[in-house]
């Protein structure tokens, strides 16, 4: 039987479909020949995106040449965004694709598990229990058994040190793993498709932010300069990777690179010790594929052909390699394409793709359609060499793409257009596999085991073609994109999307009512392809009407939209829950909406949630009723607020004018707007006027890490780490008669309840005695918090500094947090 072992796809010159295809030059593709040499394999493993260390990935993967892999257990939705309102799902999926831009710059691979972001945790034991500690455990194992690692790299120690119990977790787990996966009676079921296999040892790769004084001198560490320039690269090893680095910007984690020796450090965890290196041990040549006789013949006549192509290589005419490559794709295959050795061969043929400088693509008339539906297809191909090349025939199912095989002579574009090419009715909505299906708090639902450890999907269409160079013949695969020109940012690519024949959006994520009075919603359907037709019916919780209830929908084009309004009556039962859209095309009782993520460092990324919305209805007093807002990292805080009727203005740095500032009746600042807005010391004098003047400043949460302006408070604040991540953490009011507690709505324990994922983070751990504490609480086992919230009178008006995630309860519609926001902006206001 054939296994399964992680290797390239070859399409499109390594690069991410729905992105502009990148042409290895000349030293890039010599390393690539020179990779093909090296068999050692590293996996690194750690809990989130942003976790790896990038500089060891770059280095293993270009100056090692081994084939190394980056294994990130959750996908990083319960963490923050420093770029754009998104969280939970939205947030992982834009992570998921920053790790894949950072592995396209330092050469890694990427894996995940099934488990879930579900935000701060603070200890391994409960990260466990709400991941399903078995099975991550499985997914490990399958990855480990896939990828066949020589060793596991874990980032982080199977201690607390690490600082957050998902990393502790993941080292714990990554022991247990290592010590699992050559073992026939664990996970059996695997062995269908994987072997089994035994890294040689797993190490951390031990900080020094939790071990200061480690040298390579201490029993079982062993250390590498990781600093080396390499002259193929054009910079270090160090600088390459502050790029891939910087490709997690949803965490604000631009880096600048370092130059010159770097060392890391590699402490022993279990197997094999490490006398020198961490590579002590391995056979990282083609001497580790056993062979005998013929076969042992076989195996060195492959490596003695990518020796010679190698020395042959001429960077300014890589295709003058192509004959030697086609010798070395047919010692190859008369030898073996099992394991490694089919990642050997897969490489060989992207060579060869790329030492022709053959560029292939095929696009689409629109971005998305839906099973079924028809659209037109644009084939491209130009051979950029005088090798002979010719596409041969090909067919996707029964529809017929290129009737006659086509020699593609130098720099000639050949293409063709297909019209009435038809999406098979059995074609999968693009939705991220993970998503598919509703999940638990710690682990994602998915069925086919087949995707366990991917990164993504795979391209919702792809065309299999074959070329033949000389006379060998080998099969790409070309993903189906769309393309388009902006004026300013010139040729842009995006992945085709199969999407549903009619998507159905509301304009709110939430809807909340504070009294018995209507409101009139709208939501928009699109369609996915001509001709679509259904039935929509409006489904609300208990207490609550709608009107009207049902539509007849009919689009005779593809993209058509169309709002409607619908009227909802709170009665006198109202209970919160979900507003669903129900559509029904016959063919399906699922429903959903369409949401586009576009940032430009990431390929666009289109997904499918559930079409619904959120009915809340809250018992809520307001005082005050205008609000200035001054954007920080992202959030929602304007949106929400607007739902229950206040007035939000989004103000600029030439806003801040005194008489302008005084219409407010308060002002919110949004989260971390002082960890990356570079003006703020510059407005802060504004604002800290209004508050003397009698306005309510409210400043929501941020970093200690490389804050704008330490100043930021009109007394002494100085922030922490604290936090209070169990979400129904009892709470207690150190000051119950403060007007925050009281005015206008009565704040009670109930407030507290429903609320999402935690209390709050990155509390002032000190403060001046200006301040007056207004709540505590605390996880199990720790010490009370305190600062979570701090109301200081200055002047006429009030100052707030608060680490409470309205972030995510406000979205989530959870009402004590609403009432609890209203009294803070009704200070001053009564």
């Amino acid at each position: 039987m054939q296994r399964i072992i992680a290797a390239f796809l070859v399409m499109l010159s390594f690069s991410a479909f729905g992105q502009m295809p990148h042409q290895p030059d000349g030293a890039e593709i010599l390393r690539e020949m020179q990779k093909l040499q090296v068999t050692g394999r590293v996996l690194y493993l750690a809990a989130h995106p942003d976790d790896e260390n990038t500089r060891f990935i770059t280095w293993s993967a270009n100056h090692m040449m081994y084939t190394t892999a980056y294994l990130s257990l959750t996908r990083g939705d319960g963490g923050q965004n420093l770029i754009g309102p998104e969280i939970r799902e939205e947030l992982g999926i834009i992570r998921t694709q920053e790790l894949l831009a950072a592995r396209r710059i330092d050469g890694g691979q990427q894996f995940f598990s099934r488990a879930v972001d579900f935000g701060y945790s603070k200890t391994s034991k409960e990260t466990q229990e709400i991941w399903d500690r078995d099975a991550v455990l499985y997914d490990m194992v399958y990855v480990i058994r896939q990828f066949q690692p020589d060793v596991i790299v874990c980032r982080f120690p199977p201690t607390s040190q690490g600082g957050h119990g998902h990393h502790t977790a993941s080292a714990e787990l990554g022991i247990e793993a290592f010590n699992m996966v050559n073992d026939p009676n664990v996970y059996p079921e695997q062995l269908e498709t994987v072997d089994l296999w035994q890294p040689l040892r797993i190490v951390v790769n031990t900080g020094r932010w939790w071990n200061e004084d480690i040298s390579a001198d201490d029993e079982g560490v062993v250390a590498h300069d990781i600093g080396s320039y390499d002259a193929l690269l054009g910079e270090s090893n160090n600088e390459r990777s502050m790029h891939s680095r910087s490709q997690h910007k949803s965490q604000g984690f631009g880096a600048t690179g370092y130059r010159g020796e770097y060392v890391e450090y590699f402490e022993h965890l279990d197997g094999k010790m490490a006398e020198n290196s961490l590579f002590d041990g391995i056979d990282d040549t083609w001497e580790r594929f056993e062979a005998k006789g013929d076969e042992k013949k076989k195996r060195d006549a492959a490596s003695d052909a990518i020796d010679a192509m190698i020395d042959d290589y001429d960077v300014t005419d890589p295709a003058a390699s192509i004959p030697q490559l086609l010798e070395v794709r047919k010692a190859i295959l008369a030898y073996s394409t099992e394991g490694q050795l089919q990642e050997k061969l897969e490489i060989v043929d992207q060579l060869i793709l790329d030492c022709s400088g053959l560029y292939m693509e095929v696009k689409a008339s629109q971005t998305t359609a839906s099973p079924g539906s028809r659209l037109d297809l644009e084939f491209e191909f130009i051979n950029r060499s005088d090798f002979k090349v010719e596409v041969l025939p090909f067919n996707f199912g029964d529809q017929k793409m290129l009737r006659d095989a086509q020699v593609l002579k130098n720099n000639i574009e050949y293409e063709q257009v297909m019209e009435n090419f038809q999406i098979p009715y059995d074609a999968s909505y693009s939705q991220p596999y993970w998503l598919e299906k509703q999940g638990t708090l710690g682990l994602y639902a998915v069925d086919d085991m087949s995707m366990i450890g991917k990164a993504e999907n795979d391209p919702s269409i792809v065309f299999e073609v074959n070329f033949k160079f000389d006379e060998d013949t080998i099969a790409y695969q070309m993903p189906l994109i769309y393309k388009w020109n902006d004026p300013v940012k010139g040729e842009l690519y995006s992945p085709f999307s199969v999407s549903p024949a009619l998507s159905i959006n509301f304009d709110n994520p939430i809807y909340l009512f504070s009294d018995k009075k209507s409101q009139v919603i709208t939501a928009k359907v699109k369609s996915g392809k001509a001709g679509a037709h259904a039935h929509l019916n409006i489904e609300v919780p208990r207490g609550w009407d709608v009107h009207p209830k049902f539509l007849d929908l009919y689009y005779n084009e593809y993209g058509m939209e169309e709002t409607f309004e619908f009227t909802i009556f709170p009665l006198e039962n109202a209970t919160s829950g979900p507003i669903k859209a129900i559509i029904n095309d016959h063919s399906s009782d699922e429903s959903f909406s369409i949401s586009l993520i576009d940032y430009d460092h990431i390929p666009n990324q289109l997904w499918f949630p559930p079409a619904e919305s959120k009915l809340v209805y809250i018992d809520l007093q307001t005082a005050g009723n205008k609000l200035g807002y001054i954007p920080g990292a992202g959030d929602n805080i304007p949106e929400a607020m607007t739902n229950v009727g206040y007035q939000v203005d989004v103000l600029e740095e030439a806003d801040l004018t005194e008489a302008n500032l005084a219409q407010y009746d308060a002002i919110i600042v949004g989260i971390r707007a002082i960890n990356t807005n570079e003006r703020y010391p510059y407005m802060r004098p504004a604002l800290m006027k209004y508050v003397e003047n009698g306005g309510t400043l409210i400043n929501q949460y941020n970093t200690a890490h490389r804050l704008k302006d330490k100043d930021f408070a009109p007394y002494p604040i100085t922030l922490s780490r604290d936090r209070v991540t169990e979400e129904d953490a009892e709470v207690t009011f150190l000051n119950p008669d403060h007007p925050v507690l009281n005015s206008p709505n009565k704040i009670t324990q109930e407030d507290f309840d429903g609320w999402v994922q935690e209390r709050g983070l990155y509390f002032p751990g000190e403060w001046s005695e200006e301040y007056e504490t207004i709540l505590s609480w605390h996880d199990t086992g720790e010490d009370a918090k305190e600062g979570s919230l701090l109301v200081a009178q200055y002047g006429e008006g009030y100052y707030v500094y608060t680490g409470i995630s309205f972030f995510r309860e406000l979205p989530a519609g959870v009402p004590g947090a609403f009432r609890l926001l209203a009294n803070l902006i009704a200070l001053g206001n009564e």
